[in-house]
């Protein structure tokens, strides 16, 4: 079985942070930060070169293996501002529809500007993303009782 590439460092999320290029999507960046960490009430830590994640979340595939990885996350990349949820949240969250511009993957919500979305819904989308997550670990661990 093939190892995770991406995994937690003790790089500074302030230094790569700052090191942003683009004002804007530097600005963007704090702010969702400040939002994550408010939800999850836990630090920023960065996971490989350019994801800052929060919170701890044991990831579990229908195979049955599992990986650790965090809660919640986001990553400053050239085309958006990627934020990495937790999967199926995005599905079944109504305040999808009122977010505003974005784009969808299977877990990820691409926001060009956070200027263009609805910060409430946002808010919304984030605390169902760790609500569904802390769900899923019940579950789990009520399976393996």
């Amino acid at each position: 079985m093939t190892e995770l590439k991406t995994k937690a460092t003790t790089a500074s999320v302030d230094a790569f942070l700052a090191g942003v290029k683009d004002a804007g999507r530097r600005s963007d960046c704090l702010t969702v930060a400040k939002l994550m960490q408010q939800v999850t009430k836990a630090p920023p830590k960065m996971w490989g070169s350019s994801i800052v994640g929060f919170g701890d979340y044991t990831y579990r595939y229908e195979s049955g293996r599992e990986l650790e990885w965090f809660l919640l996350g986001f990553s400053p990349r050239k085309e958006a501002l990627t934020l990495y949820l937790m999967p199926g949240s995005l599905e079944f969250s109504g305040a999808l529809k009122n977010l505003g511009k974005h784009k969808t993957g299977k877990g990820c919500l691409y926001i060009k500007r956070l200027e263009d979305v609805n910060q409430a819904a946002l808010k919304t989308l984030v605390q169902e993303s760790v609500k569904r997550a802390k769900e899923l670990a019940r579950e789990r661990k009520a399976s393996q009782v």
